[in-house]
């Protein structure tokens, strides 16, 4: 049994919070960059241009990439043979967001109240998925979700019927739909299967993947690459402006589901899909 004090969560919740909303993934800004030149329309290129300067500004001036530091979705594996030790491991996640975001001078958007609104002040709560895992390590993986991209994502209970054909459809009908409003060239996690509410968590799971990593089933990578043939023939374009790049990948993640159902989520993540890990 290994203890580990809860106080390194919360230290860790905090610089991930920080360093998710300053530093794109690597691999995601390496796609930005080669997009630039592989956009077809002149305006789409400046834009994607203009995107690949503010990736620069940000890292040289310690600011956040972009001005929605979003709402905290924290996963987090912990390993059966830990025992954590001070506190409360919810609690320590919280007050990591708290301190990230507050000493970090994020913006804070979290609304107290659904419908009454009040802003908690400090970002918190976190949107916490906690999954126990063999081993004695805890891994954390901090995914800062702005709304611009959230309000685009859908789900619809598909049933056995649907064809691999409807699937990609319902995927491009989402991103043609959502037109400029979630910041294009998008990235898109789709969840497959499960239930309602595990498919939902599914396609949140796969914007969290490198976009670089395809799916390990080769017929789930040969999907994603159809998926985002589609999207791109689009002409949605960088920003809604127009053009060839509206999706920068699709990552898919698929779980079993029963056999009247074919749930299938689309979470729209923005050029801005952010998410930081460490292992403890």
């Amino acid at each position: 049994m290994r203890e580990v004090d809860v106080k390194e969560i919360t230290e860790a919740v905090a610089r991930l919070c920080v360093e998710a909303n300053r530093f794109l993934p690597e691999d995601l800004e390496e796609r930005i960059t080669a997009a630039s030149g592989q956009e077809t329309s002149q305006l789409g290129r400046a834009v994607l241009c203009d995107l690949c300067e503010n990736l620069q500004a940000a890292r040289q001036l310690k600011l956040p990439v972009c001005q929605d530091t979003g709402m905290a979705v924290v996963f987090a594996q912990v390993g059966q043979d830990v025992h954590l030790t001070g506190g409360s491991f919810e609690a320590a996640v919280n007050e990591g967001v708290r301190q990230g975001y507050t000493k970090g001078l994020l913006r804070c958007s979290v609304a107290a109240d659904p419908i009454r609104r009040g802003n908690t002040g400090d970002n918190t709560p976190a949107v916490l998925h906690t999954r126990l895992v063999p081993g004695d390590r805890i891994v954390l993986t901090v995914a800062p979700k702005g709304f611009g991209s959230e309000n685009m994502s859908r789900l619809r209970m598909m049933t056995p019927a649907a064809s691999e054909q409807d699937i990609i459809d319902f995927v491009a009908e989402t991103v043609r739909e959502a037109g400029g409003n979630p910041c294009p060239p998008v990235v898109l996690g789709v969840g497959i299967g499960g239930d309602f509410e595990q498919c939902a968590l599914l396609a949140k799971q796969a914007l969290c993947r490198p976009v670089s990593q395809p799916n390990s089933d080769p017929y789930y990578a040969g999907l994603e690459e159809k998926m985002l043939q589609a999207v791109n023939q689009l002409g949605v374009g960088p920003q809604g402006f127009g053009g060839s790049v509206t999706a920068l990948a699709v990552n898919i993640e698929q779980a079993p589901t029963h056999i009247a159902g074919l749930p299938v989520a689309v979470n729209v993540g923005c050029h801005v899909t952010r998410h930081k890990k460490i292992t403890i």
